[in-house]
């Protein structure tokens, strides 16, 4: 006779509430085409890979194959919005899930919106530090003494 295994021994699947309807309704809402591509008259496919950590939340989204790269920004955005249900998992382990999406873009079944200009890149300054080591002789009899060492440092961080 088997012994019967227990229910959490096996590493549960995260989920989204709501079931893959709930997931089509939430694509539906929140994707929009943008209007750049619209103009174009691009259509078709973006398909992603994403990673769903222990807590549920959207971690890592890489494209496979995408369109331009509005549609592909606009699914990345979309996908990283996600929230999924994880069961409680055997022992604690906090496993990280892999997943594949394809994200439909169609002129007639998503609205357009006007492309959001990007704000200009600053150029990042590195912080620096300075630092200068003097020595002082002490005024003594005794030369083997030791001599009196001081520190000083600048910091200079970007603002």
């Amino acid at each position: 006779m088997k012994k019967e295994r227990k229910d959490d021994s096996f590493i549960k699947q995260p989920y989204f509430k709501g079931g893959e309807k709930g997931l089509a309704t939430f694509m539906t809402k929140h994707l929009v085409m943008p209007e750049s591509s619209m103009a174009i008259g691009i259509e078709g496919d973006v398909y992603l890979k994403y990673d769903i950590d222990y807590k549920g939340k959207v971690t890592d989204v890489k494209i496979i194959s995408g369109l331009d790269e509005a549609c592909n920004a606009e699914a990345i955005r979309v996908v990283r919005m996600l929230t999924f249900i994880v069961p409680k998992n055997p022992r604690g382990l906090k496993v990280t899930f892999h997943r594949n999406m394809r994200v439909h873009f169609r002129k007639n079944a998503i609205q357009a919106v006007p492309a959001i200009e990007p704000e200009p890149i600053r150029p990042q300054v590195q912080p620096s530090v300075t630092y200068r080591i003097t020595t002082v002789p002490k005024a003594s009899t005794n030369p083997h003494k030791e001599q009196k060492v001081t520190y000083s440092y600048t910091l200079k961080l970007p603002q």
